[in-house]
């Protein structure tokens, strides 16, 4: 790259990637027309090209310029502004509350579950005992799903000005500065709680309010605004604005939604397993060698094929993690996965979905809004009653899915709960059965050594999106039917994973924002 203003792309050895002055060195020899300007240039990015043999760093740098000062901060209340009601304190909540904050609105947030810290005895139970608790569990809480699986920050959204605000946020709040410039940004399980619970302080040392242990439970509606919000404790919120933003796993909200006839749409989403290999396999599949240096982070990977017209691809990847169970019910098992800050497990795991169209649930699920749904709970609690009664997960060595055949010993798993051989062909839906396999085989040819000895499939993962969306209307953001009801993030179907639902929280905040400037000036 010729140009002066940049940027430029730097290959380096794993063995230098600490090494600021070998960099240094090695820029100014690559790109001697610039080599002067070394002290002005910023590192924006750093990745790793492991296609051609022994891997390499890719480093690239821009000239720094003044950083737009779009973080989330300069917080308060204004007392003459209404305040905003949140349903749910996930990143889609917490965006939505500190945005509105930079204008001196007051976010007044519930969520069914407890804080960060509180829900980790939760985790505990269904990891070790089977207990899932309906509104505190891998899924409900605060931070949502993503607080303890795990902290990744990757979105396909082209919304880069505040893939940037979200980043520099959680920075603001504790997450390390890599975040910034790694091309698959992750915080880890570990480190995510005190990062969440940092934003609640400043919302709560702002003037916002928020309550756990808060499930809503029913609303008011007059004409065509919601003017209370009934909890399960018998509180009775009135309320002028409300942000719905309570997660992809929120069944009794979408059911409740639909008690009322509050309008809303079935939507398509994606069903697999999890498949699970040794990392030790993966770093020999994606760096071609032996053993990992010290200098490159455990390897990870993204598959995606066709089958039948369908996608099958890896989902949430975790390398060096863990599957956990993400049951938000009691008779039903749900996979997911997660990884530690320093994704030092000696196991990886993706899940490995294909998509589910509203054409390929069956019609004994009616034509409901809910019949995704429906589907997906049906899946999740077959597998729950296959078993003994725990959140033990059936599973089988993927050579032996494959092959269509039972699997009389399984290797060890990261699954605390524990595993079983069950043959999970019979187990997943027919279709997705077909395709998983298929995939899975074009997979291996792709990528060898992916269907290997170690391999082992566990199920279900279900919970890849919502099978429900709750429309708006594209300009206000707006609910059609609710004049003051805002669905946001993924329970709402327009966000998948905690960048792009920071994103939407922060975008209906903004839209509420403009909404009440125009409303002031129409007076």
């Amino acid at each position: 790259m010729s140009s002066q203003k940049g940027p430029y792309e730097l290959k380096i050895e794993p063995e230098l990637i600490n090494d600021p002055q070998a960099i240094s060195d090695l820029f100014k020899k690559r790109f001697p027309q610039v080599a002067s300007r070394w002290a002005d240039l910023a590192l924006t990015r750093r990745s790793i090209d492991a296609r051609f043999g022994k891997p390499q760093y890719i480093l690239r740098f821009e000239f720094a310029e003044k950083q737009d000062e779009s973080s989330l901060s300069h917080l308060y209340i204004d007392a003459t502004k209404a305040p905003v009601h949140i349903i749910g304190a996930g990143p889609a909540g917490y965006f939505a509350a500190l945005t509105l904050l930079t204008k001196g609105i007051k976010p007044i947030v519930f969520d069914r579950g407890k804080d960060a810290q509180s829900r980790r005895r939760d985790l505990r139970a269904i990891m070790q005992d089977s207990i899932v608790n309906p509104d505190s569990n891998y899924c409900f809480g605060e931070g949502g799903a993503g607080t303890y699986s795990d902290g990744k920050l990757y979105t396909r959204s082209t919304k880069r000005g505040n893939i940037r605000t979200v980043l520099n946020t959680f920075c603001s709040y504790g997450a390390d500065g890599d975040i910034l410039v790694n091309a698959n940004p992750h915080i880890g399980s570990n480190k995510l709680p005190k990062i969440i619970e940092a934003m609640r302080k400043a919302i709560l040392d702002a003037g916002g309010e928020i309550h756990f242990n808060k499930k809503l439970e029913d609303f008011k509606r007059t004409g065509d605004q919601i003017t209370e919000l009934h909890f399960q404790d018998g509180e009775v919120q009135p309320c002028s604005k409300v942000i719905l933003a309570t997660g992809h796993s929120a069944r009794d909200i979408f059911t409740l939604l639909h008690e009322r006839q509050v309008l809303l749409e079935a939507k398509a989403f994606a069903m697999g397993a999890r498949v699970e290999h040794s990392q030790q396999t993966i770093d020999q599949l994606q760096y071609h060698c032996s053993t990992r240096p010290d200098n490159l982070p455990a390897a990870a990977y993204s598959v995606v094929t066709q089958v039948d017209g369908r996608g099958v691809f890896s989902f949430c990847m975790c390398p060096g993690g863990m599957i956990v169970p993400s049951a938000t019910a009691p008779g039903e098992i749900v996979m997911n996965g997660m990884s530690p800050s320093r994704r030092d497990s000696p196991y990886a795991n993706s899940g490995l979905v294909t998509s589910v169209e509203l054409a390929d649930i069956p019609s004994e699920f009616g034509d409901s809004p809910l019949r995704a749904m429906y589907f997906q709970q049906h899946s999740e609690q077959m597998f729950f009653q296959h078993g003994d009664g725990s959140q033990q997960a059936p599973a089988q060595l993927l050579t032996d899915f494959v092959l269509q055949k039972h699997s009389s010993i399984l290797p060890a798993s990261s699954y605390v709960p524990g595993i079983y051989p069950a043959d999970l062909n019979h187990l997943l839906p027919a279709s997705i059965s077909v395709r998983i396999r298929t995939g899975v085989k074009m997979i291996g040819n792709k990528m060898r050594g992916y269907l290997s000895e170690d391999a082992v499939i566990v199920g279900l993962e279900s919970r890849t999106s919502s099978p429900v969306r709750i429309p708006r209307d594209k300009i206000t953001l707006l609910h059609p039917q609710v004049s003051n009801l805002y669905p946001c993030g993924e329970g709402a179907g327009y966000a998948g994973g905690i960048v792009s639902a920071a994103i939407d929280g922060m975008k209906i905040a903004e839209q509420i924002i403009e909404n009440r400037r125009l409303e002031i000036r129409s007076i």
